[in-house]
């Protein structure tokens, strides 16, 4: 039977731990499991704890680590997401999928394009909320490390300071993704619901990204992310048989 599996912002070793009210709500009042459950827990760094829950109340929760195991490996190409801001659910979305696809970092890219306008308290917010899905990709997917989600960034911004071995942006006319050799680190650049201007993609050029294309069809701006990375992840990560 499979464990329920929980995020914990907070060091553990073996032993006695308090865990945060909010969880002691959700584990106690929603899931409802009871003291003497068992539960698996992990950190988001890499590392997983096998636990049994001491004691469930409204506002508390405490457990005993009994086990300390190691976590799901990550990938091998190590992937740099860049993906252009969107409304509401397709960001979520985007997130979501990228976490479960192995993503080790995402960047929300501010374009010219772009619907949604984000500031001061709304942004901290929102960037809150994408940190909490990925958590919660990694909990259902069994990844034991959370990627990071930067906070939004200009397009130029984040083409100064990206890095990796090989840089693409998807763009309709290209060279197919298949064609590129095998790299360590991978940043792939996707536009949002409108996609990238010429201008952006010229900049993008002028950064060391080479334009790439996944087929015929032309994907959302949701979709692009899902596609693209299980095809690295097939061609170059973990998706393969070997891992190479």
């Amino acid at each position: 039977m499979r464990l329920s599996r929980f995020h914990v912002d907070l060091p553990l070793s073996l032993g006695e731990h308090l865990l945060p009210e909010a969880q002691a709500h959700y584990i106690g009042r929603v899931l409802r499991l009871a003291e003497g459950d068992r539960v698996q827990l992990f950190d988001g760094l890499g590392q997983e704890y096998l636990a049994t829950l001491l004691h469930v109340g409204k506002k508390a929760l405490s457990v005993r680590v009994d086990e300390v195991l190691p976590g799901l490996p990550e990938s091998s190409l190590t992937i740099h997401l860049g993906q252009g801001l969107s409304r509401g659910e397709r960001m979520d979305w985007a997130i979501q999928k990228a976490t479960e696809l192995g993503v080790a970092e995402l960047t929300p890219i501010l374009t010219q394009r772009c619907e949604v306008r984000l500031k001061d308290e709304r942004a901290d917010k929102r960037l809150a909320h994408w940190r909490q899905v990925a958590i919660s990709a990694c909990e259902q997917s069994g990844r034991s490390r959370v990627p990071l989600i930067h906070p939004p960034l200009p397009l130029t911004d984040w083409l100064d300071q990206c890095e990796a071995e090989l840089k693409l942006v998807l763009h309709p006319v290209a060279e197919p993704l298949t064609r590129h050799p095998a790299p360590g680190s991978l940043a792939f650049l996707i536009g949002p619901e409108g996609g990238l201007s010429e201008k952006e993609v010229q900049q993008a050029r002028q950064a060391g990204f080479q334009p790439a294309r996944l087929g015929p069809r032309v994907l959302r701006t949701e979709t692009a992310p899902v596609v693209a990375l299980a095809v690295a992840q097939q061609l170059w990560g973990d998706f393969s048989q070997d891992g190479h």
